[in-house]
């Protein structure tokens, strides 16, 4: 009742009276009308979208003042002393990370700019998922980079707020919070019953009051404290939540609720019953809830029972157990709600985290109080959320709004180590993140399939391959790197065990089967989803928890680890039941456990000094560990022999994952150093034979010529014995875990990618594994990276080539690192791709080459090693084994031999094998250095294990299984040497047999100590058997012997003859003067010398053989002497060498004539060809024109049936347009107080000066006094080569039909010169013409200048004839129309009645204007240089001026307004009618250029060159009495009297006419006459305050008159080819004035030219000045102002620039990426800037669109006739709009290391770089964007 009639008062009033009400000391009667109030205005029964309510609740809460200004007055008393700045996807934000403690840290932009982060590792990122601001908070960054705001501790000189201004806040808002709840609560229901559309409604319906809230947590500290309290008080809550009894709307609303919350535990109900059942029966039991209903009966009760239950095939697993399962059975027990908070999170994860609500919560977060406990409340829902972010369809917007909050939680150790012990976070987690993979899993194929109890993770599951568990796994990360956390979980057996068989889910999982017969039908891309989950979910939280154990009083976490992870490894090979075997075609890149158990050994060792034999298991076990990292080894050699091709390309794409820098230090390394510790510990004739078997070359090891290979091709034998020895020299060599230093690991990995290819900054960064703990960002020892760099490197800067091709800055390896530290092994390990092994080759031999150390082809130089940390010298024992001495034997006797499938690179092994055996001796063996007793031991090659006493034992006999076949078969007799004539059985007994398999098996049964007597059987001889044999019979093996007689050493000496081709390279006494130091670098001879030479060291008795080798030196002896091959090998050597030699003499012709071609075709500077391109150079005239077409390849003149055209590409262009007055460029706006003012430019003035024209004058006598093509002229270019034009119409008719092409559109007319691929649109006729008579009409006949002037005037008269019709002329017709169709309508038409013969002509000349301007342009904007520059060279101006003037002979020019007469005669002035129509324009008014163009146009062609002197005399005149009559407006009153007075009296003199005192005079007192033209206040005009001299008076005539004079004298250049002579800046004017013909030549020495001397008059100066400034007089109706405009025509301009940029490109990036358009008001996505003009228009746009056309397009067609230049604000790089076509040119802002950072990836600091800026605008201003940049596509209006 009460509340109705409130409800009826103004809002206002009420609240103010309520407010006042409510101070009362009894207050009850106001409560209880406020609580009446609030429940008729917040009744939920109400539509949400009624704003009624939120009014109410605005007025209250400000109780009764404006709501804005309470919002002031409550920011007034903000104690926050943190910024907490909550921001979405895309916002802009800084990372610093000197200044952060946790690598999350991040600071918005406002904070980072008011702080000092000056030399910082700082950069500018785009947040992905959302964030924070940190500033502030001392928990997550260091003080010193506190922004000024939040330095000085604000809460400490705020006062405290007083009680009332927020009391009805506190009454007013718990009420709102539960109307939005209700809501929530009424609008939700089920997914699978709703759409998402619905949830999304109720959402939007919401907005206003979520919205509410959001603007109440930002008034800061005082308002969130109140929020807090009433968000986390239990008791309001209570009362609130149900709802009164009596109303039934919030009845129904409760048990909706109610109902939602039954479904929240990670099980659903019915299982619950089940699993506390179970409880009861035992602690153990409480796991059973957790893994769902899905796990069987635990293995105790009955372990056979089948998975019958959700139809999945689990199979039968440990029970999982939970720490205690009393205390954790809440961890997936349903919600309960005790507060406000928990149930507005729980809808927040139900309606899937709207960004609002997010944010709403987070913006609480600065309140202590609030932050504590909304922590806890998340991590009571964890579960719930995970849960529903599985079932959710946008996963991917979840998961990030998830990690937006979580981030803020986790990422405070205080935090995280307070829910960590308080609500078992890392349970929670864990056991999160096991039910999660449970959904997902499948049995394992690994081994056994059929019989298999494992269960790997199902990669094609949506769950791994849109890494759903990616929040997850981040989280967990995220806390693992607080030392307090990581340490509870290390220290919580029961969660590590749980942990490990979490990361068994993924041993195995992604398995490969080699296809043997079909190549696969579909190529899974899965391996992807399994790589990025072995990286996130296992090898991440691996290197977390790694980080904690460095020291030794972490022991214990260690020993515990790796006790875990032997015990779930051996779990693992008992489910796969594996023995010892594993099966060949299959193979798996994934084994964590492995991995796990590598690396914390590796820790264990180098940090924490523990002893690596306790941390081992048994010999058996370690057997079975190296089995599968072995195998991928092997299958790696595989893959890359092709023997998987049938697999598809994935498989390929496997093994480049495995060893990519992402992911080598979490799989490969670890892989190769377990197989080290294996290695180190098993018994080395074992290992090595496993790995040839593995490698399956075992075959391949006999010394017969041939064999047979049961499981290899012959093409795979040798890439695969190549894998085998290499993994070996790597296996033996690698030191990453085995002793290095971090900064040494660190050298080594950036000098072995220096080495493949030079490299950026960045992609160095990149491609150096990183260390550990992923988020960090920081390489080991991060200081020392830069320092590193340095040390190894030198820094290219970024050079600019010719081509275009922008390179960045490189750092290239220094000289001392090619000749120390090159190491091929560590670039072997380290290659993605094959080719860039070869690639570091090719730069190592070119460094040796260059420094002249070695100029043949070098072989990998052999690197000396990090000494072995004591606990890994097993590893040693390796090299020493007899097996791998006899494999060596045999290897270096099949390379003697010539054997089949062996290689340079297979010796070259095989010889580092040797080495590394020498440089790494056995300790504890006593030196052999007697020769061995037992010659004929039967069960053993060699005497000893020693690599030195083994090499120079002579081996005698061998006996080999050969099939029939075999040459070595065909013996009668066994051999025998006069030396030795024994018994043939004897032999036979002597001979040594070798098994590799037997070896391996015996080894192994000794190992797993069988009984002796089943060893002793194992070791008889047998042929390799291995277990598959391939169908077909093979030929029948028989056992032979061979005579050998041969030790390593001997070899040895035999290989290097053989290599040097020499019979007796090495002489006795060689090793005597051995210089050890030369040996580091060369080819095969130089590493056999250099092993002769270590081993004679190390041992005499060494020395000794070798002597007497080489003493007794003998050709290399195949066993059977002359036998065929021998002859053959010869002859192949020979063959070979002659074809080398035919190769090189072709190359070297080839080369050659490549270069003619080249300097004929693509002549660019060479002054050869230059006369040939100038078609106008004297000495082509005397003959006709031949041209070349480059489609037919004829020579022959241009004809009237049959014309050539040059290939020109037409273009519309208004560089001319942008030209200033100042030189300086203007600066690009960063502020709101500057602008760009276009009214300067020449294009306005131009246009301005037209109108004006327009107003008072004949129209077409005005489209005849100026020029127009500022904007949107046409610009012809060449490349220079001509063609028929009929070849070309088939060219195009060719190109039209190949579809392929897509960088230009055939349609519009484009192509690209057949010749040089340069871009054209159209073809330029070749005028036909003979030069015979062209000698003449250059002579200089002595006529007088009235004559000439009257030729001239004749020649006027003397109409073009229409041509006959004729292919040519149709050409031309065409081509005028290819050029009007170039530019747009609006640049054409200027006359009041468009489409008339007056706008045409104005159209043609201004074509021929604007050309010559441009290449004045290009030559500087003055002819200073002379010369035919390269632009005039190709220049097609020639071609051009006949095409027009062929057009243009057909206007005429009515002989009465011939613009000649009055130049050059005294008319009698006819007095107009102004009715009918307006006056001609003045003579004084007209742009003389545009006259000289028009006359040499019109007159017909050739046209002699005494004419066009006679011409330009003529206008120069008029030009001198315009710059007269201009500069007389310059000078004040005063001195405009006294120049008239002294020129009144130099006019009496002889030499008046040309003397200025005398002209400047005559035209003061002239103009004077008329009232108006000086009329003009002198105060407005900006005088200059200097007094004239006639020094500066002269110079202000010759820069007036300088570009008329350049003009004139580069169209001579073009028609008659004269030569421009260069000269000094100061000397120009003279030089043309000489070139020009209008001083005499002879008068140039005696004194310098002024400009009046070089007028000639044809009539009385005095006279005709008088009769042009007549007409100026006459003009009553134009007012002052204008008249000066007119008058004034200043014709010198800058040359144009591009606009200025600021050094920093943050200073753009910060005020333009928020800016708005000024277009549609809004901040565009993707804003871009013209560069040009400053314009800021939206890029892609949909906003700005006009008629289809995107902003971008459309500017560029206002700014530059379809040439736009804009730079991406949010990419830095710089895109070029060319017509309909776009393309990327690159970036001129460049990184501290010469980078592009496009798309501000990497948001380092970038900076102006000056020469690109210049490239740029060199290309713009040259019209050559076309022609450099090649990557164009068409736009097709959308930019």
């Amino acid at each position: 009742m009460m509340a109705a009639s409130l409800l009826r008062r103004d809002k206002k009033a009420t609240a103010a009276h309520l407010k006042a009400d409510l101070r009362r000391t009894d207050n009850s009667s106001a409560l209880r009308q406020i609580h009446e109030l609030l429940d008729d205005v917040l009744n939920p029964e109400k539509p949400s979208t009624d704003t009624e309510a939120l009014d109410w609740c605005k007025c209250l809460i400000a109780g009764g003042e404006a709501f804005e200004e309470f919002c002031k007055t409550v920011r007034s008393y903000d104690n926050a002393t943190l910024c907490g700045l909550v921001w979405t996807a895309n916002f802009v934000a800084y990372r610093c990370r000197t200044c952060g403690i946790s690598p999350c840290m991040s600071l918005c932009a406002e904070c980072f700019n008011n702080g000092d982060h000056t030399s910082h590792d700082f950069n500018m990122f785009r947040s992905q998922a959302g964030g924070a601001c940190d500033c502030g908070d001392s928990n997550v960054m260091r003080e010193s980079g506190f922004c000024r705001r939040h330095r000085l501790r604000t809460g400490e000189n705020i006062p405290s707020i007083p009680r009332d201004l927020l009391m009805m806040s506190e009454l007013v808002l718990p009420r709102f919070i539960l109307f939005v709840i209700q809501y929530l609560r009424d609008g939700y229901t089920e997914p699978d019953t709703s759409s998402e559309r619905d949830l999304q409604k109720v959402l939007q319906q919401l907005e206003p009051q979520i919205s509410f809230l959001e603007e109440l947590t930002k008034m800061g500290g005082a308002m969130r404290t109140v929020l807090t309290k009433i968000l986390t008080n239990q008791q309001t809550f209570k009362e609130l939540s149900m709802g009164q009894e009596h109303n039934l709307f919030a009845k129904k609303n409760y048990d909706k609720y109610l109902a939602a919350l039954k479904n929240s535990g990670l099980v659903s109900m019915e299982d619950k019953a089940q699993s506390t059942a179970d409880a009861a029966v035992g602690a153990e039991g409480g796991a059973d809830a957790l893994l769902g209903s899905t796990s069987p009966a635990s293995p105790d009760e009955s372990s056979k029972e089948d998975d019958q239950d959700a139809g999945q095939s689990v199979g039968q697993r440990k029970r999982v157990k939970l720490s205690s399962s009393t205390k954790d059975l809440s961890i997936i027990e349903c919600l309960k709600h005790k507060c406000f908070l928990e149930e507005l999170l729980f809808w927040t994860i139900k309606y899937e985290f709207p960004q609002k609500k997010v944010t709403f919560l987070l913006n609480m977060l600065p309140d202590q109080d609030y932050k504590i406990t909304f922590t806890k409340t998340f991590v009571q829902h964890y579960a719930f959320i995970m849960k529903t972010l599985m079932k959710s369809h946008e996963s991917d917007t979840m998961s990030n709004r998830i990690v937006h909050i979580s981030v803020q939680l986790f990422s405070n150790e205080e935090l995280a180590r307070h829910v960590t012990e308080e609500c078992q976070l890392l349970d929670i987690m864990v056991t999160v993140l096991l039910y999660m993979m449970e959904s997902c899993l499948i049995k394992s194929e690994l081994q056994d399939e059929e019989n298999s109890r494992h269960v790997v993770v199902n990669c094609s599951e949506a769950l791994l391959k849109n890494n759903t568990y990616w929040p997850l796994v981040s989280d967990f990360i995220n806390i693992l790197s607080h030392q307090s956390v990581a340490k509870k979980f290390l220290e919580d057996h029961s969660l590590l065990m749980l942990w490990m068989s979490f990361v068994s889910f993924f041993q195995g999982m992604n398995l490969n089967k080699r296809e043997l017969n079909e190549h696969v039908e579909f190529e899974s891309q899965t391996y992807y989803a399994a790589f990025a989950a072995e990286l996130e979910a296992c090898a991440q939280p691996m290197w977390g928890l790694l980080t904690h154990c460095k020291v030794k009083e972490t022991q214990e976490y260690t020993k515990t680890v790796v006790r875990y992870c032997l015990e779930t490894l051996q779990i693992w090979f008992d489910a796969i039941s594996f023995n010892d075997e594993p099966l060949p075609n299959q193979v798996t890149f994934h084994l964590p456990l492995h991995r796990y158990y590598a690396m914390f050994l590796s820790k264990a060792v180098k940090c924490q000094d523990l002893d690596l034999d306790s941390l081992l298991p048994d010999q058996e076990m370690l057997m079975k560990i190296m089995v599968h990292p072995l195998q991928i080894q092997a299958c790696l050699s595989e893959i890359h022999s092709n023997m998987w091709v049938r697999n598809g390309l994935q498989i390929k794409g496997q093994a480049m994952t495995y060893v990519q820098s992402h992911f080598c230090n979490s799989m490969i390394d670890p892989d190769i150093f377990l197989l080290q510790v294996c290695a180190s510990r098993l018994d080395p004739d074992y290992f090595i034979s496993s790995v040839f078997e593995r490698f399956k070359v075992v075959d391949l090891l006999t010394m017969a010529s041939q064999h047979q290979n049961a499981v290899l091709d012959s093409e795979q034998e040798r890439p695969m014995l190549e894998g085998a020895l290499t993994f070996l020299v790597i296996l033996t060599s690698l030191r990453i875990h085995l002793g290095m230093t971090d900064d040494e690991i660190l050298r080594a990995e950036m000098v072995s990618q220096l080495c493949m290819n030079d490299r950026t900054h960045s992609s160095l960064l990149d491609l150096i594994p990183e260390n550990p703990n992923p988020k960090s960002g920081i390489v080991p020892g991060s200081c020392s990276f830069e320092e590193m760099l340095s040390a190894v490197a030198d820094f290219k800067a970024p050079v600019f080539e010719p081509g275009g091709s922008m390179q960045q800055g490189m750092y290239t390896p220094k000289a001392e690192v090619w000749e120390n530290e090159f190491d091929p092994i560590m670039v072997v390990l380290r290659t993605v791709y094959r080719r860039d092994v070869q690639s570091a080759m090719d730069r190592y031999s070119a460094f040796l080459k260059q420094s002249g150390i070695h100029t043949g082809n070098p072989w990998p130089p052999y690197k000396e090693r990090t000494p072995l940390h004591p606990c890994y010298q097993g590893l040693i024992k390796l090299l020493h084994c007899k097996t791998l001495h006899i494999v060596i034997f045999t290897l270096l006797y099949k390379i003697w031999m010539d054997h089949q499938n062996m290689s340079e690179h297979v010796l070259c092994m095989v010889l580092y094998l040797i080495e590394l055996g020498l440089d790494n001796q056995v300790q504890d063996s006593k030196e052999d250095e007697e020769p061995c007793i037992e010659e004929h031991c039967h069960d053993s090659w060699f005497p000893g294990t020693n690599l030195i006493s083994n090499l120079h034992h002579v081996i005698n006999f061998v006996r080999v299984r050969v099939p029939e076949t075999a040459p070595e078969v065909k013996r009668e007799a066994p051999p025998s040497t006069s030396s030795e004539a024994s018994s043939y059985g004897q032999n036979l007994r002597e001979a040594q047999v070798f098994s590799l398999v037997a070896e391996r098996r015996r080894k192994f049964q000794e190992i797993i100590n069988r009984s002796s007597s089943e060893a002793s059987l194992v070791v008889r001889p047998k042929s390799s058997s291995t277990r598959w044999v391939p169908p077909g019979t093979p030929p029948q093996l028989v056992t032979e012997i061979l005579e050998i007689r041969e030790s390593m050493l001997s070899l040895l000496v035999k290989l290097h003859q053989k290599l040097s081709s020499k019979q007796n390279s090495l002489s006795e006494s060689w090793l005597d003067n051995m210089d050890t130091s030369r040996h580091t670098h060369g080819d095969g001879i130089t590493a056999i010398e250099r092993i002769l030479t270590k081993a004679a060291t190390r041992s005499c008795q060494i020395k000794r053989s070798i002597q007497d080798i080489c003493g007794k030196v003998y050709p290399p002896v195949p066993p059977k002497k002359n036998s065929p091959t021998d002859k053959k090998a010869l002859d192949k050597e020979e063959r070979r060498q002659r074809a080398r030699e035919r190769q090189q003499k072709l190359l070297a012709e080839f080369a050659s004539r490549q270069k003619s071609f080249m300097e004929t075709a693509m002549d660019v500077e060479s002054p050869e060809t230059e006369a040939a391109m100038d078609l106008g150079a004297s000495e082509m005239m005397e003959s006709e024109v031949l041209y070349d077409c480059v489609i037919c390849g004829q020579s022959g003149p241009s004809t009237e049936d049959r014309p050539t055209g040059l290939v020109v590409l037409l273009q519309a262009s208004s560089v001319l347009g942008h030209r200033c007055k100042s030189i300086e460029a203007k600066n690009l706006p960063t502020s709101d107080e500057e602008h760009i003012y276009s009214a300067d430019t020449c294009a306005v003035a131009h246009d301005v000066r037209l109108t004006l024209l327009q107003r008072f004058f004949k129209d077409s006598s005005c489209l005849q006094s100026v020029s127009i093509g500022w904007d949107g002229g046409v610009y012809v270019q060449t490349c220079g080569h001509t063609l028929h034009i009929d070849c070309h119409k088939s060219y195009m008719e060719s190109l039209r039909n190949d579809q392929v092409l897509q960088g230009f559109s055939v349609d519009k007319g484009e192509f690209t010169c057949p010749l040089c691929r340069q871009f054209a649109n159209s073809v330029l006729p070749c005028r036909p013409g003979c030069g015979s008579e062209a000698g003449s009409w250059h002579a200089t006949t002595n006529k007088k200048t009235s004559v000439l002037i009257k030729e001239v005037e004749a020649l006027q008269d003397n109409l073009g004839l229409f041509p006959t019709e004729s292919n040519l002329s149709k050409e031309m017709e065409s081509v005028i129309k290819d050029i009007k169709n170039t530019t747009q309508k609006k640049y054409m038409d200027y006359g009041k009645n468009p489409g008339s013969p007056d706008n045409d002509f104005l159209f043609m000349y201004s074509l021929a204007r604007t050309n010559l301007e441009l290449e004045l342009v290009h030559r500087g904007g003055n002819l200073c240089c002379g010369g035919a520059s390269a632009t005039a060279k190709r220049s097609c101006l020639n071609q051009l001026f006949h095409v027009l003037a062929m057009h243009m002979r057909l206007y005429s020019i009515d002989s009465a307004y011939n613009p000649w007469m009055k130049l050059t005669q005294l008319t009698q002035s006819i007095e107009p009618d102004f009715d009918d129509e307006r006056p001609e324009v003045p003579m004084l008014f007209r742009d003389v250029p545009s006259l000289l163009i028009i006359f040499v146009l019109t007159m017909p062609q050739p046209l002699r060159k005494e004419h066009f002197t006679c011409v330009v005399k003529m206008l120069y005149n008029l030009q001198f009495v315009q710059a007269l009559a201009a500069l007389s407006t310059k000078l004040r009153p005063e001195e405009r009297q006294a120049w008239r007075s002294s020129g009144a009296v130099k006019q009496a003199r002889a030499n008046a006419e040309t003397s200025f005192e005398a002209l400047l005079g005559h035209v003061i007192s002239e103009l004077s006459k008329s009232n108006n033209v000086y009329a003009v206040n002198m105060d407005d005009i900006m005088l200059s305050s200097t007094v004239w001299s006639p020094q500066s008076v002269e110079f202000s005539l010759q820069q007036y008159c300088l570009p008329f004079l350049r003009l004139s004298c580069l169209l001579q250049h073009h028609l008659y080819g004269d030569n421009l002579s260069g000269c000094l800046e100061q000397e120009e004017f003279s030089s043309l004035a000489l070139c020009l013909g209008l001083v005499p030549a002879s008068s140039m020495v005696s004194n310098p030219v002024n400009s009046a001397s070089c007028l000639e008059w044809a009539v009385s100066a005095f006279d005709m000045i008088t009769q042009w400034c007549a007409e100026v007089k006459g003009l009553s109706q134009v007012q002052a102002e204008q008249l000066l405009t007119l008058l004034v025509q200043d014709p010198q301009w800058a040359l144009p620039r591009l606009l200025q940029l600021p050094d920093n490109y943050n200073i753009i990036f910060q005020y333009y990426h928020r800016k708005a358009c000024t277009v549609c008001k809004k901040v565009p996505k993707d804003p871009a800037l013209c560069l040009v003009c400053g314009a800021f228009v939206c890029l892609k746009g949909v906003c700005c669109k006009q008629q289809g056309i995107s902003e971008c397009v459309l500017h560029s067609q206002h700014c530059g006739a379809a040439t736009g230049i804009f730079l991406l604000i949010n990419a830095s790089v710089i895109i070029i709009i060319r017509g309909h076509r776009f393309c990327l040119w690159g970036s001129v802002y460049l990184d501290a290391h010469g980078e592009e950072d496009r798309d501000l990836r990497r948001g380092k600091p970038l900076f102006l770089c000056e020469e690109r800026y210049r490239v740029l605008e060199q290309q713009w201003v040259s019209h050559t964007f076309d022609h450099i940049n090649k990557r164009w596509g068409p736009h097709y209006n959308g930019l």
